[in-house]
């Protein structure tokens, strides 16, 4: 069953601009150590930055609750697997927001999906819960 969906649409250029004007306080305040690691060494660092700023975006409204009643931004983390597929991980607020709206007897599994085609960057996100074994 599908408990949340959300979507997102960041502007690259914006996120550009803020990472220039702000450096490390805006990394530090929204991003986890890993993605910044993962967006540091990519090529296209401010595309990097803005989907996962999308993702926790698209993230907080499948939550059911935008960016606000107490999620952090690094509540929410895009990492990769080794085949490069995005995986979102919640703690924190976010998490327990997360198991408030999984019924008993399921399990909640994120998916998230990011592309962009510059001057955007776009991130889908669908929670799903599905029946425990």
């Amino acid at each position: 069953m599908i408990l949340g969906v959300g979507t997102d649409l960041a502007n690259i250029d914006r996120i550009s601009g803020v990472l220039e004007r702000h450096g490390d306080r805006f990394r530090n305040r929204v991003f986890t150590k890993t993605e910044q690691r993962k967006s540091e060494r990519r090529k296209d660092v401010a595309g990097t930055y803005a989907k996962r700023w999308a993702a926790k975006e698209a993230c907080s409204k499948a939550l059911g609750t935008g960016l606000r009643m107490g999620i952090s931004w690094k509540d929410m983390s895009v990492s990769n697997l080794s085949t490069g597929q995005p995986v979102m991980s919640v703690t924190g607020w976010a998490k327990e927001r997360l198991n408030s709206m999984t019924p008993d007897g399921y399990t909640a599994t994120i998916h998230v999906s990011l592309t962009d085609d510059h001057p955007w960057a776009q991130a889908f996100v669908l929670i799903e819960a599905q029946p425990l074994p």
